[in-house]
């Protein structure tokens, strides 16, 4: 039995940092697709095979029992796995599974599009098909990533390689469910858990592209940084504001009036711009070039690095960026909304042969 997978990266539209205090963010599921292969053992043993090599170890109700150190590089997958096999709470089938690197840029430097999330979303749903189990692989996916991440993190690249589309998302708590994954009793906590506050907007009708700085960032350090210099109240006055704005670049996705949308998304990335120095040099020449060609745009995600979410009028209008930014060295992409995580009839044949390499 064996089953390939893909599932889209991600790009936030509005609301960094106040999705993480309680506010609303808009996120888009967007190309490149990352691709996965799961094939069942006839023993317990588990194979992970991913562009760096592979990793192995036996189920058990609690988790893999590793045979080595997990390297940094398989750091989301191997959790994943862990939280799957404790969901599932008994003793199961061994798998295989292989999982597609993430795109990356120039240098071979991330796109910054959540890659860990996808390849998350990846695992949790891959090892649910092989143990033939009904728990909810979202959720397992939000705790995985989380207790990855440290604890950091909203979910909401989680939900939207999972879900696809266009989503408006509240960050999900899974205190309650990090709890039960180390105490026991995860899969009643999975089960009696409320459904993830996350909701698919229409697709939009401004075109989409999106800029790479050239840099790389953590988000888990940025995010810590930020959250340090803040108190409660101040963060709460942040969610006000981030939230009324995200109203209005929902509402201009939809067509309409761009220069009120535009307004509307400058004046998001001055407020992220009050949080402390998340906009770099690249991101400004981005931005620049951007309002030079009669569009818009902004980082997407926590900064310091990664790329900028850009919006035009019309695909023309994006044509014409798409030109400008090249011309001055920038690795941009026109962007179009995918649909989330889904079966595939054909493998990628890298993966059936890492597959075959470690069986």
């Amino acid at each position: 039995m064996e089953r390939a997978f893909s599932a889209p990266g991600k790009l936030f539209l509005s609301g960094e940092y106040a999705v993480l205090w309680g506010g609303v963010a808009r996120v888009a599921a967007v190309a490149p697709r990352t691709t996965a292969l799961v094939r069942q053992r006839a023993d317990a043993r588990v194979h992970v095979c991913l562009e760096e090599g592979a990793l192995a170890g036996t189920t058990t109700p609690k988790g893999v029992r590793w045979e080595r150190e997990v390297p940094p590089g398989f750091a989301f997958v191997a959790r994943t796995l862990d939280e799957a096999l404790r969901a599932h709470g008994r003793q199961s089938v061994g798998f295989e599974l292989a999982v597609a690197p993430s795109a990356v840029g120039p240098g071979g430097l991330k796109l910054g599009m959540g890659g860990s999330a996808c390849a998350t979303v990846l695992a949790a749903d891959a090892t649910r098909f092989i143990l033939e189990d009904r728990f909810d692989a979202l959720k397992l996916a939000l705790v995985a990533h989380t207790l990855g991440q440290g604890g950091k993190g909203s979910g909401g690249d989680v939900a939207a390689s999972f879900a696809g589309g266009v989503l408006r998302y509240r960050r999900y708590d899974v205190s309650v469910l990090m709890a039960a994954s180390s105490a026991g009793g995860f899969r009643a906590a999975l089960m009696e858990a409320p459904p993830v506050d996350v909701w698919r907007l229409p697709a939009p009708k401004v075109a989409l592209a999106y800029a790479f700085t050239g840099e790389s960032a953590s988000t888990k350090v940025l995010i810590a940084q930020v959250e340090s210099r803040r108190d409660e109240a101040a963060r709460q006055a942040f969610v006000a504001r981030s939230d009324a704005l995200g109203h209005d670049i929902e509402a201009g996705l939809g067509g309409g009036d761009f220069r009120a949308f535009s307004e509307a998304v400058t004046a998001q990335q001055a407020l992220l711009q009050e949080l402390g120095p998340t906009e770099t040099e690249a991101m400004r020449r981005i931005l620049a070039i951007a309002s030079a060609y009669g569009c818009a745009g902004k980082q997407s995600g926590a900064g310091g690095g990664d790329g900028c979410i850009l919006f035009a009028p019309s695909v023309e209008a994006r044509a014409e960026l798409m030109k400008g930014l090249e011309a001055r060295g920038f690795h941009a992409m026109t962007l179009e909304v995918e649909p989330g995580l889904r079966g595939e009839g054909q493998a990628d044949p890298r993966l059936r042969a890492w597959l075959d390499a470690h069986a």
